[in-house]
C-alpha cells in the first residue's frame, strides 16, 4: 500500500470519526408487534412507521431530516458540487418531433427548466409556439405532465398531470384550434391514458379514497374504465368496464386511429397481460378475448385494415411479431410475421408503410426495417453502440429517432427509411467536452458461472490502480433492461476520476424472458449474486477497492442495494438504496405492491416462499453489532409506488443495529414521489447530496 493510499484512508477515517462524534440518531419508539408466518414469529417493532400521516411518524421524519441535513451541510464541497451539476445540466434538451393532424409537436427544455415544454409548429422549420407548459402549473415545478393524447378528429388534446410525484393523475382538455383549456377535469385516475372515441375518451380510475390520509399508502383495488364526453362533469362519466371478481387487476383501453376497433388490456396477475378486441364497426359488438395467459405480454402495435400486429413473448422468450385478424382474433389463429431471433425484440413501430423493429443485443440497440409482410429489408445504421427510439406513424412521410449512449446526450435524427440515411436534426450544445469520456462493455462471471455484461464509463487516461472511486448501479427485475443513456449528473463524478458502472443483472430483459425468470421468486438471489460478482470483478481487476466502491439502485434496485449491503457489508464503502422495497414480508399490503408478486412471490404463498423472502429481505437481515457501509437511504413523502414505510423501517432498524463509525442516514424528500416527474431543481439537489455523500465517505474531495 503506497503513501497516497494510506493518507487517503486515514483522511476518510478521520472524517467519519469527526462527523460520527456529532451524530445522535433519533430514538425511534419500539412496540411489541409480532407476526406469525407458518409458525415462525417475526417481530416488527417499527410497524407504527407504516402510518405515514400520524403525528408520531411526522416527528420522527422531522428529526431524521434534521440529522441528515446537518450532516450534508457539513460536507465542505457539497455546494460546489451542486453548482457544477447545475452548470453541466444547463443545455437545451430536445425530444423527437411528432406529427398530429397536420401540426408538428416537440418537447424542449431550455436547460434548467423544471419541466420540459411542449411546442407546436406548422412545419418542421417553422416558428415554435408553446402548446403546453407544465412549469406554469405550479410555483416549484412539482406538477408534472404525464401524457398528452390527441383526439382522432383533431379537435382536442387531453393531458394528464401528477402532483408532487404521486401516481395519481388528473386529466384536462385543450381545444386545439384556440389553445384554450376547457372546463373538463377528471380526478383519481391512475395508470391511465386517454383513449379517444368521438368527442370523448376512455380512462382508468379508482374510487376516491374513503379515508383522508390513505391516498398514498392504501391498497389500490377496483380499477375501472370510464367514458368521459367533452363538456360534461366527471360525475356524469359512464362506467364502461369493471371486474369485481378481480379487484387487484388493471384495465386499460385503447382505440385505433380509424376508430374501427378497441382493445382492452387486463394485467396485474403474472408478468404479462390479457388482450381483448372489439369491432367498433358493429354497434352492438362485444369484446372478444384474444389471449388467456397473463404470464406473457401481448402488445397491439398497429392495424393494417382488419389485420392486427401484435408483439408478444408467448412461446418466444425473446419476443416476436404476430398477425391477428379481427374476424378471428383468438391467439390460436395468429400468424407469425417476424419470428424470434437471437436478440431480444424490444419495440415495433409502423412508420409510413414500413415496420421499424428495435432489438437489444448485449443491452444495446439494433434496429431493422421490414416491409408490412414482415420481410427484413435492411438494418438501420446507428451512430454507435447506444439506445434508440423512433417517432412516426402509419402513413407519415417523416421518421425521426432519438439516440443516446453513456457518453452522448440524446441527439435527434431525421431518417430516410428507403435510403437508410440519417440526417442530424438537433444535437445538444453542452458546456463540457464529451470527447474526454469513454464507455466500454465488459463481461464477468457470476457465482454460478453465468456470464453477465457490465458497462463502465470513465475519463480518458483512467489507470487501473485500485484507487478509482466507482459508482456501481443495478436494477435486475421486472423484465426491465438497462440500456445506455446519458445523464449530465454523472459528469462531475467522472471529472473527479470516478467510474460509472452499470451491471446488467438477471431479472431484467437483456436476454429475454429466460434471463428475467432467472432473477425472480426463489431465484432472486441470482440477482444479488450477479451484483456482488460485479463488485468483486471491479476490485479483482484493479479498477477500484472496497474503500472506493459505492452501490446505488432505486425501487427494485433499492431492494438490490439493501440485500447486498446486508449480505456483504464488508464489500462496499457506501450504499445508497433509493425508494427501495425493503420489507419483503409486507410489500404486497400497500398501494399496488400486490402487483409485484409475479417477480417476488409473497410471504403468504407458502412456507417455502416465506422462508426464501425472509432470508434476503433487507429489513429482516440487519444484524445488531454489524458495521455497515456509509448509507444514505432515500425516499419521499408522496411515493405511492414504493411507500416510504419501507425506507422508514429500514433506516430505524439500521441505526439501531449499526456498530461502525460510518454514517447511516435517511433523506426524506417532500412534495416528491417515486421519481417520475420530479422537477429538475429537486433532481439536482438530490444528486448533489448523493454524490457528495459518496465522495466524502470515500475520503475524497471535489
Amino acid at each position: 500500500m503506497n503513501t497516497k493510499t494510506i493518507m487517503a484512508l486515514a483522511f476518510a477515517a478521520s472524517l467519519s470519526q469527526t462527523v460520527m462524534a456529532q451524530i445522535e440518531y433519533p430514538k425511534a419508539a419500539k412496540d411489541n408487534t409480532v407476526d406469525d408466518y407458518f409458525g415462525t414469529r417475526v417481530a416488527d417493532p417499527y410497524r407504527w412507521l407504516e402510518n405515514d400521516t400520524s403525528e408520531a411518524t411526522a416527528r420522527w421524519v422531522e428529526a431524521e431530516n434534521k440529522v441528515t441535513n446537518a450532516y450534508l451541510a457539513k460536507i465542505p464541497f457539497r455546494d460546489k458540487l451542486l453548482k457544477r451539476l447545475k452548470q453541466v445540466a444547463d443545455y437545451e434538451k430536445i425530444g423527437t418531433p411528432f406529427k398530429r393532424h397536420g401540426r408538428y409537436y416537440i418537447y424542449r427544455n431550455d436547460g434548467l427548466q423544471n419541466q420540459s415544454v411542449l411546442y407546436t409548429m406548422d412545419r418542421l422549420d417553422g416558428e415554435q409556439r408553446v402548446f403546453l407548459d407544465p412549469n406554469i402549473l405550479s410555483d416549484d415545478g412539482t406538477v408534472a405532465l404525464k401524457g398528452v393524447y390527441f383526439s382522432h378528429n383533431g379537435k382536442y388534446a387531453a393531458y394528464s398531470i401528477s402532483r408532487s410525484g404521486s401516481d395519481w393523475q388528473e386529466f384536462y382538455v385543450i381545444d386545439i384550434a384556440t389553445g384554450q383549456r376547457l372546463d373538463d377535469h377528471i380526478e383519481w385516475a391512475k395508470f391511465s391514458g386517454a383513449a379517444w372515441h368521438g368527442d370523448g375518451f376512455y380512462y382508468s380510475a379508482y374510487d376516491a379514497p374513503l379515508a383522508k390520509g390513505t391516498e398514498f399508502s392504501g391498497v389500490n383495488e377496483g380499477h375501472k374504465i370510464y367514458y368521459h364526453k367533452i363538456g360534461t362533469p366527471q360525475s356524469a362519466d359512464i362506467l364502461f368496464y369493471q371486474n369485481p371478481a378481480y379487484p387487484k387487476r388493471f384495465y386499460y383501453m385503447s382505440v385505433n386511429e380509424e376508430e374501427t376497433m378497441a382493445f382492452l388490456t387486463e394485467s396485474g396477475e403474472g408478468a404479462g397481460n390479457n388482450l381483448y378486441v372489439r369491432n367498433l364497426r358493429q354497434p352492438d359488438s362485444q369484446f372478444i378475448q384474444m389471449t388467456s395467459d397473463m404470464n406473457y405480454y401481448y402488445y397491439p402495435i398497429e392495424n393494417i385494415g382488419n389485420q392486427i400486429l401484435i408483439m408478444t413473448n408467448a412461446d418466444a422468450p425473446r419476443s416476436r411479431l404476430m398477425s391477428a385478424s379481427l374476424a378471428a382474433p383468438g391467439i390460436n389463429s395468429w400468424i407469425e410475421m417476424v419470428p424470434e431471433s437471437e436478440s431480444v425484440l424490444e419495440s415495433a413501430d409502423v412508420i409510413g408503410d414500413r415496420l421499424l423493429l428495435t432489438y437489444s443485443k448485449d443491452a444495446s440497440s439494433h434496429a431493422y426495417v421490414h416491409d408490412l409482410y414482415g420481410r427484413r429489408l435492411h438494418e438501420v445504421t446507428l451512430p454507435m453502440i447506444g439506445s434508440v427510439n423512433f417517432s412516426g406513424r402509419k402513413g407519415d412521410k417523416e421518421c425521426f429517432y432519438g439516440f443516446s449512449s453513456y457518453t452522448v446526450p440524446t441527439t435527434i435524427y431525421s431518417y430516410d427509411i428507403e435510403a437508410d440515411k440519417s440526417t442530424l436534426f438537433a444535437a445538444p450544445k453542452v458546456s463540457f467536452r464529451l470527447s474526454d469520456y469513454v464507455s466500454e462493455q465488459l463481461f464477468y462471471t457470476s457465482k454460478d458461472g453465468t456470464r453477465v455484461p457490465m458497462s463502465i464509463t470513465y475519463k480518458k487516461g483512467m489507470k487501473r490502480n485500485g484507487r478509482n472511486p466507482v459508482f456501481l448501479y443495478g436494477y435486475g427485475g421486472f423484465n426491465i433492461s438497462l440500456t445506455p443513456y446519458f445523464s449530465s449528473s454523472r459528469i462531475p463524478f467522472l471529472e473527479r476520476g470516478g467510474i460509472y458502472a452499470v451491471a446488467n443483472l438477471r431479472g431484467g430483459s437483456e436476454y429475454g424472458e429466460e434471463w428475467h425468470l432467472a432473477g425472480t421468486k426463489m431465484r432472486k438471489q441470482n440477482v444479488f449474486d450477479d451484483f456482488i460478482a460485479a463488485a468483486e470483478y471491479l476490485i479483482a481487476n484493479r479498477y477500484t477497492s472496497s474503500d472506493r466502491l459505492a452501490i446505488v439502485g432505486g425501487s427494485n434496485g433499492g431492494l438490490l442495494v439493501g440485500a447486498c449491503m446486508t449480505q456483504r457489508p464488508d464489500l462496499f464503502r457506501v450504499a445508497v438504496p433509493e425508494v427501495g422495497v425493503m420489507d419483503m414480508l409486507r410489500y404486497h399490503k400497500f398501494t399496488i405492491g400486490w402487483n409485484w408478486a409475479s417477480d417476488y412471490g409473497t410471504s403468504e404463498d407458502s412456507k417455502e416462499m416465506f422462508e426464501y423472502l425472509y432470508k434476503y429481505s433487507p429489513l429482516h437481515n440487519l444484524r445488531p453489532g454489524t458495521s455497515y457501509p456509509a448509507t444514505l437511504v432515500t425516499t419521499a413523502d408522496h411515493d405511492d409506488r414504493v411507500v416510504p414505510a419501507h425506507s422508514f423501517k429500514f433506516a430505524a432498524t439500521l441505526q439501531e443495529c449499526h456498530a461502525g463509525e460510518s454514517p447511516v442516514l435517511i433523506r426524506i424528500d417532500t412534495k416528491a414521489g417515486h421519481g417520475g416527474g420530479k422537477p429538475l431543481t429537486k433532481v439536482l439537489e438530490e444528486q448533489a447530496d448523493i454524490y457528495s455523500f459518496i465522495l466524502y465517505n470515500m475520503g475524497l474531495k471535489y
